[in-house]
């Protein structure tokens, strides 16, 4: 394992992603406290993205909106364009390019590049072309903070110091005095839960933490992760192993109109098709569905096995087995604020083991056929022009691509 002596890596963060987006392609929105919400005409959902004159009055990411307007009454709510921001991502990546290569997007607002010897020499210069590539391309009201480091993981952290729109150099020489100013609970990869376990064995800070050893680390989190973390705070060139998909789902906010089981349902059903058609871009086969409800009494979770399948006959048919079980348990009334539906035990297609007990390959695979081509159609026009059963995206739109802060959207998850 490799210990750099001079910085190799940039981080970088766009500060207050959507709402700066928002501010950039709308000009009465610049210089106002703005929340991205998740669509208009209702207070009980939560602002799920602010921008930094919203965060001044005290403001935060998914706070709900009557918090948000109590402590900022002039809050400007504006509803999530989650195709605007995928296109916005796209052009800075593309400006970035011009000035350094992309090593890693690591999610739309986020990414990290591997420094060559001119950046590594003068990384305030590197960090100013970068600025100003996007103020001059894209527009000055989207801003970015950038953090240097000898690995990823200390990047990441310096690009959180000196935000918005600042730049952060931490070179080996320096440390480990800087990191010791982080919050422990702020270093990536211990978060809430952790550091309280990490309290209950007498750490408190980031220096105490620093200065245990690598198996005792690796015993405080039971498993190597925390070993490879300290290696990252040393210094080291650690890179995490590739991760496997594990799932395949979406979430979704119901609009009030779509709070009852009826409504519900006919939402969960568009946000499956659309899981299902990312399992099938991926090459993968599901064998179990999730279906999640948030109701008033707190929450509902059911699940099907499912005979390692990927086509919508057989996904919806047992989302429509777990809607019968709702009814079941729960009164015609029941109100639903949230729902989630995720595909799981996931197997790649060229992987595929069949159950022996279920002797439908032969029907099952007619409907794979009509689901491929059914795909291919919508390829082609780019839309969803044929689907299996009506196609009628609730108000707000986005089925399967509203505002992820851990996964950039396809243009496929807009048809």
């Amino acid at each position: 394992m490799r210990l750099p002596e001079t910085i190799e890596r940039l981080y970088l963060d766009f500060d207050g992603f959507f709402a700066s987006v928002e501010q950039q392609c709308d000009k009465r929105l610049r210089g106002r406290p703005v929340g991205v919400v998740p669509f208009a005409g209702t207070d009980r959902t939560a602002v799920i993205a602010c921008s930094r004159e919203a965060k001044l009055y005290g403001v935060k990411n998914v706070m709900p909106i009557a918090e948000a307007r109590k402590l900022c009454p002039d809050i400007v709510l504006v509803p999530q364009k989650p195709d605007l921001y995928r296109r916005a991502h796209n052009a800075l990546l593309s400006e970035i390019e011009t000035v350094i290569p992309i090593d890693t997007a690591k999610s739309i607002d986020e990414l990290t590049c591997r420094l060559d010897e001119a950046g590594i020499n003068d990384p305030l210069l590197l960090s100013a072309r970068i600025k100003a590539a996007i103020s001059d391309n894209i527009g000055p009201f989207i801003t970015c903070s950038i953090g240097f480091a000898a690995n990823r993981q200390l990047a990441k952290m310096a690009c959180k110091i000196d935000k918005p729109n600042g730049v952060t150099i931490w070179r080996p020489v320096d440390m480990p005095a800087p990191l010791f100013k982080v919050q422990m609970e702020d270093i990536p990869g211990v978060g809430g839960n952790m550091a309280k376990r990490l309290y209950r064995s007498n750490i408190y800070s980031t220096e105490q933490l620093y200065n245990l050893q690598p198996k005792h680390m690796r015993k405080l989190w039971g498993n190597v992760t925390g070993e490879r973390l300290w290696y990252a705070l040393h210094g080291y060139d650690i890179q995490a192993p590739a991760s496997k998909r594990g799932m395949f789902g979406h979430g979704r906010v119901l609009p009030p109109e779509a709070r009852s089981i009826t409504g519900a349902r006919e939402i969960s059903r568009l946000l499956l098709t659309k899981a299902a058609r990312r399992l099938r871009r991926e090459h993968f086969y599901a064998g179990g569905l999730w279906l999640w409800l948030s109701i008033k009494e707190g929450s509902w979770l059911g699940k099907r096995h499912l005979p390692v399948v990927n086509d919508d006959q057989a996904i919806l048919s047992a989302l429509s087995e777990l809607w019968i079980e709702v009814a079941k348990v729960h009164p015609r009334n029941l109100t639903i604020f949230r729902i989630g539906v995720t595909l799981y035990d996931l197997s790649p297609s060229n992987e595929r083991q069949m159950d022996l007990l279920l002797n439908d390959d032969a029907l099952r695979r007619k409907w794979e056929s009509a689901n491929s081509a059914i795909d291919t159609l919508n390829s082609k026009y780019a839309a969803t022009v044929v689907s299996l059963g009506k196609w009628d995206p609730p108000k707000g739109g986005h089925v399967g691509g509203k505002i992820s802060y851990t996964r950039i959207p396809g243009p496929e998850d807009f048809w």
